[in-house]
């Protein structure tokens, strides 16, 4: 079965689970993301579901209430939207997407900085991920 694409407010639900770890309730994650009353119960509770059904989340119940438990973890979806991104943009080139980023005046000094720090670890055999 194919995964439907994240919307963004599924993209920012899912990133609160990721962030939270476990299995969250509806409520854990209301109060996490929302503790202003941003968002109702049940726009959450909905979300969750259709996460559910694209396949994104894990339901299980217990007693009255539901946990949800992310099926893929955060890192797998960054690898698959950031490689849709490269094959939509930039013709499916990451070179591409890297010399869009550096030239287009977005990134500051420090980031630069950031960058190639993270490119003589990564060429230095140093494998760790950042």
């Amino acid at each position: 079965m194919k995964r439907k694409n994240l919307t963004s407010l599924e993209l920012e639900i899912m990133n609160v689970i990721w962030r939270l770890g476990g299995s969250p309730t509806v409520r854990d994650v209301l109060q996490s993301a929302y503790p202003e009353g941003e968002k109702a119960y049940t726009t959450v509770q909905t979300v969750m579901n259709n996460l559910e059904a694209k396949g994104y989340l894990r339901k299980e119940k217990k007693g009255l209430v539901n946990f949800y438990k992310p099926i893929k973890r955060r890192r797998d979806e960054l690898r698959r939207a950031t490689a849709v991104l490269i094959e939509k943009l930039f013709s499916g080139s990451a070179i591409e997407l890297a010399s869009y980023l550096i030239s287009s005046g977005d990134l500051s000094n420090q980031d630069i900085s950031e960058l190639k720090a993270l490119i003589d670890r990564k060429t230095n055999g140093s494998n760790t991920n950042a």
